[in-house]
């Protein structure tokens, strides 16, 4: 285990949220025995000190077990590089420590912590009055348009589940219960009707590119919060959770909530210690382990908590072991109330699809149950339909027009062409050199007249895809209406071909809505490095693609050159090799602590790398981690502004110059700078653009942004790059870590190295942990498998 930060581990948090990340200890269910850490409390309340999700406060304690904190994604581990033919001679020059890069065991080890696409990040909503909407409202509203298409597809789908007909006991039951709601019957409790479809909306405008305020999440009204007050203060809860839990709970939230108070599980950073204490002085005697109540929000807390570690579904048996560790009496009850009301999914999935159907006399073909929240649902269950309806949507002269386009590129992406050309959806691999293969497609096929367009994670990564002017933009911004193309009659975005870069970053729900605004007979690349980290949020879509062999999958042959190159490579096939550095490019800086690794971060980006390597401190990013710890990213940050920027940081601890990163929305995360401070709050200057962020959000929104994660980090990268590796992260260090973390820089690298040899171990034989999901399972049976 290991433990990053300290503090008090009871009362309630504060609800900040960093950038989309988590720092919270505890557990969350895993897929292989859904148990973490800490005894079950009597009496109703839970023993153990869990983490928040993403909302957790900053001095919680941050626990990695082998489940998955609950609010870590993972513990992802990283390591550094063996050896360069010499260090930074200026490094260390205080105390002659030397820098000197030959030491082949130099190791670097992390776990990030992170949150995922629920985090509280700042929020969104869409602007109430507001003359122009901004662009993460424009974001908002689209993907309420396209979870309702969602929605109406599920609503769409006849007839119950057709596995599982002849099972029997708790699974039956289970099944029954679903096959209840799905069919409109009224189950044990109440009847969980669909969301009605909407009408597709005309094509967002793209707003103005002036000062505008961060969208803010929608305010209860006074008399609402007042109340929630009132029912927090009887239970002896914070006060300031009131907007929080009317916000989550809509009308009545008084009521709700002093009726089931066990509903507060639903606002961001409760953890279920506290719903039980809160519940014990509101019900008295009536409160107990064995409550109804409990069993279904604890249940929905803990697929909430497996969300957050990247699961879109956990398996029953998983699922029951946590639900008992939490003295929740009788697990399957609990799961089969959540499922009456409509809080969960249950599926009972094939493990062979294929396997003939059993005589009467054979024995029934083996399932899973799954349980799963509905959004994470509907969207797997919609991210297969869509890409099922791309493969098989080409007419039989579609290729045609694409013979050109093949026949202009060259190359490897003469062969990415060829594979578009016959096929609906296109997988393509490589490292950063390789971008420039679905670069030369983009440009092939405008020039034969296509409608073609290239999104990226971020708008760094837009601006890194070569001769792409005009027809690139991020996935946000294109999905919000902000770039693109726009869409058509029906709805669909205008395009013969979308490619997307940096695919391993797509969430299940990121993606589902990508692929259901693609018009029928599009044709979809997805293209980006199976070696990085997977997304923040749930799923491993690019992953599962890869597994499932439903499309042709095109991997390219450009290495990426020079040391970080050479060295990047390596440990994407896990190896952790010796390089030469004639030009400096890779130096590790050997550390006794996690006060000397700060010093000498510091010290390498506001001088040594300045003054060797030619690289500005605003051109270097650090990389670490986590959040805290004593060399964690708010550890590092307050060092880097003290010495780059120093100020009193009036207005919420920050002052004009301070490096940035702004949150507008969960899952997205903007860099910039502090321009000024003023009644209407803080100015920043995002990625060129003017933000203003009112004092409210400020908190949770804003973060200092000189050291950030490698999950933060995905998808930008810098011209150096410091990786910081404190000794306490040895356990939690990963090959996907490393790998991320290393390949942020393009011409230099230094590894502030405190793990030793624990990091060739990790490069070699540390995977990165599964995550529960249905997307291969679904694609089995809806797309053959390419040859």
């Amino acid at each position: 285990m290991t433990t990053a930060g300290s503090g008090e581990t009871d009362g309630f948090p504060s609800g900040t949220a960093e950038g989309g990340e988590a720092d919270g200890g505890g557990a969350s269910p895993g897929p292989a025995d859904g148990a973490g850490a800490g005894g079950a409390g009597s009496g109703g309340a839970n023993g153990e000190a869990e983490g928040s999700p993403s909302g957790a406060a900053e001095g919680k304690a941050v626990e990695t077990t082998e489940t998955g904190g609950a609010g870590t994604r993972g513990a992802d581990g990283d390591g550094g590089p063996a050896g360069g033919d010499g260090g930074l001679s200026e490094v260390a020059e205080s105390d002659g420590t030397g820098t000197g890069g030959s030491a082949s065991g130099a190791a670097e080890g992390s776990g990030d912590s992170l949150g995922g696409a629920d985090d509280a990040a700042g929020g969104a909503a869409d602007g109430g009055g507001a003359a122009q909407l901004s662009e993460a409202a424009a974001e908002l509203a689209a993907q309420r348009v396209e979870r309702e298409r969602i929605a109406q597809r599920k609503a769409e789908r006849k007839g119950p589940i057709e596995s599982g007909a002849k099972l029997s006991g708790t699974a039956a039951d289970l099944l029954a219960a679903i096959r209840a709601v799905e069919g409109g019957e009224k189950p044990a409790a109440t009847v969980f009707e669909e969301p009605e479809a909407a009408p597709r909306p005309a094509p967002a405008p793209e707003p103005a590119r002036r000062p505008q305020p961060a969208p803010a999440a929608a305010t209860p009204g006074t008399e609402s919060v007042a109340a929630v007050r009132a029912v927090l203060t009887a239970g002896g809860a914070p006060e300031s959770l009131a907007p929080q839990v009317a916000a989550a709970l809509g009308d009545g939230a008084d009521a709700l909530l002093r009726e089931d108070p066990w509903q507060l599980l639903r606002v961001t950073g409760v953890r279920p210690d506290q719903a039980d204490g809160f519940a014990r002085a509101l019900l008295g005697a009536e409160c107990g382990p064995d409550d109804e109540r409990r069993g279904r929000a604890m249940t929905g807390w803990l697929l909430e908590q497996a969300a957050v570690a990247g699961h879109t579904a956990l398996e029953m048996p998983a699922l029951s072991a946590a639900l008992a560790q939490r003295a929740v009496p009788d697990p399957e009850a609990a799961v089969q109330s959540a499922v009456a009301e409509g809080d969960a999914l249950v599926f009972q999935d094939l493990l062979d699809p294929s396997a003939p159907e059993p005589e009467e006399d054979e024995p029934e073909r083996p399932v899973r149950v799954l349980v799963g929240l509905e959004r994470y649902a509907l969207a797997e269950e919609s991210l297969a339909d869509g890409l099922a309806r791309l493969v098989n949507s080409l007419a039989k002269d579609a290729s045609q027009p694409w013979e050109a386009v093949a026949a202009a590129a060259s190359a490897g992406a003469a062969e990415l062409a060829r594979a578009v050309a016959g096929h609906g959806l296109v997988l393509h691999t490589g490292g950063e050199a390789a971008r420039a293969e679905p670069a030369a497609l983009l440009a092939a096929a405008r020039a034969a007249g296509l409608r073609a367009f290239a999104a990226a994670h971020t708008p760094d990564g837009s601006r890194r895809l070569a001769g792409g002017e005009g027809a690139v933009g991020t996935v946000a911004d294109l999905l919000a209406g902000a770039t693109g193309p726009g869409r058509d009659a029906d709805g669909a975005l205008d395009l013969d071909l979308l490619i997307v870069l940096d695919a391993p970053q797509l969430d299940v729900e990121g993606a589902a809505m990508l692929v259901e605004a693609l018009p029928d007979g599009a044709r979809l690349v997805l293209s980006g490095d199976p070696a990085v980290l997977w997304s923040a949020g749930p799923g491993r879509v690019f992953a599962d693609l890869l597994a499932a062999r439903a499309c042709p999958q095109i991997a390219s042959r450009t290495p990426d050159p020079g040391p970080l190159g050479e060295l990047v490579s390596g440990i994407g096939v896990g190896e952790l090799t010796q390089v030469g550095a004639p030009g400096k490019e890779v130096v590790i800086v050997p550390v006794r602590d996690a006060g000397e690794a700060v010093h000498r971060t510091v010290q390498l980006v506001a001088d040594s790398v300045p003054r060797a390597i030619g690289v500005p401190a605003e051109q270097t990013v650090v990389i670490t981690p986590g959040h805290g710890g004593a060399a964690g990213t708010r550890a590092l940050n307050a060092a880097l502004k003290e010495r780059l920027n120093p100020g009193p940081g009036r207005f919420g601890g920050f002052d004009p110059g301070d490096r940035i990163v702004h949150s507008p929305a969960p899952g997205r995360a903007a860099w910039g700078q502090v321009v000024k401070a003023d009644a209407e709050g803080l100015h920043l200057s995002c990625e060129d653009a003017p933000v203003v962020v009112p004092k409210e959000q400020v908190e949770h929104s804003v973060r200092h942004g000189w050291a950030l994660t490698a999950h933060q980090a995905a998808g930008n990268r810098w011209p150096a790059a410091v990786v910081v590796l404190p000794g306490d992260a040895v356990q939690s260090l990963s090959r996907p870590w490393v790998y991320t973390a290393f390949s942020r820089a393009e011409r230099h690298l230094s590894v502030v190295h405190g793990v030793e040899q624990a990091l060739p171990k990790a490069v070699a034989e540390s995977l990165p942990k599964p995550r529960t999901t249905r997307l291969p399972l679904l694609l089995k049976t809806q797309v053959p498998a390419a040859n």
